[in-house]
């Protein structure tokens, strides 16, 4: 299967962001990938409530959700969006980070809420809070595709080693991990995470991310790492998207799953334990 990480550098203005998104989608759509997954925040990418609040929709009513479906159907494609931010209807007024896997009719074929919440003191000067503007999922998500069973991930979760063996046992082949990561901490972890995780469960990890600066007309500027990753089963690195966006496209092949597998098969090792 033809794949196609998009690398984005969104702001916080989402119709200023959509046809930037689209434009990437159809280019990697014209190239030959027949999936195609963004990153997160893929809508907005903002440190402010009051902008979030005045940008942001609803699922149901949200414009950046319904391009893309309608353009994964035009284009005949499976598109992870790897997640936009949502407004909801917590009495708290917290968003959802949520990812959609849209079939090549354009309809949701997956839902993901992301669980682990980024609230972190990375330095004195960069501290993330990611729990006061979101609402944390509480399930973990599996995705039936013809290319085989897709795990479903966002940024953070990426350091819970226990949310992908859970996946991969209950049958995903590939696992995605949109991201809009820090740079400090994804110079530091980002690849040795992704690399691990693909290697533990012998599964494709898909990472599409945002990257650079990001436009801002409020609250404090965000930058973001980059390096949209591809790891093979194997643990072997087949895309880094380096610091710009763009699109970055390799094959996948179910036969590498099974072949890692056969290898080390830990995932048939598994065993309870007692204590600590």
């Amino acid at each position: 299967m033809k794949t196609a990480l998009v690398q984005l550098c969104s702001g916080d203005d989402p119709a200023a962001n959509l046809p930037v998104t689209q434009g990437f989608v159809a280019d990697a759509a014209a190239a030959g990938a027949g999936f195609v997954l963004t990153p997160e925040v893929t809508n907005c990418v903002s440190t402010s409530q009051t902008r979030q609040r005045e940008v942001l929709h609803h699922e149901s009513d949200d414009p950046t959700l319904a391009a893309l479906r309608a353009q994964a159907d035009a284009l005949n494609i499976w598109l992870l969006i790897g997640s936009l931010g949502l407004k909801t209807d917590d009495p708290d007024g917290r968003f959802a980070n949520r990812s959609f896997l849209i079939g090549p009719d354009g309809g949701i074929r997956a839902r993901y809420d992301k669980i682990h919440m980024f609230d972190v003191q990375v330095s004195e000067q960069e501290t993330y809070r990611e729990s006061a503007g979101y609402r944390p999922g509480a399930r973990a998500v599996l995705a039936d595709a013809p290319f085989g069973p897709v795990g479903l991930s966002i940024c953070y979760d990426m350091r819970f080693a226990h949310l992908y063996q859970a996946l991969a046992q209950a049958g995903a082949r590939i696992l995605t991990a949109p991201a809009a990561f820090s740079p400090v901490t994804g110079a530091a972890h980002w690849q040795s995470l992704l690399r691990a995780r693909a290697i533990e469960n012998g599964c494709y990890m898909l990472a599409p991310a945002q990257c650079g600066t990001h436009a801002t007309t409020r609250g404090k500027q965000r930058s973001t790492h980059g390096h949209s990753l591809a790891v093979s089963p194997w643990g072997e690195v087949l895309v880094d998207g380096g610091t710009e966006p763009g699109i970055h496209i390799f094959d996948m092949d179910d036969k590498e799953i099974t072949k890692a597998r056969r290898k080390v098969p830990s995932l048939t090792h598994v065993r309870p334990f007692d204590g600590p």
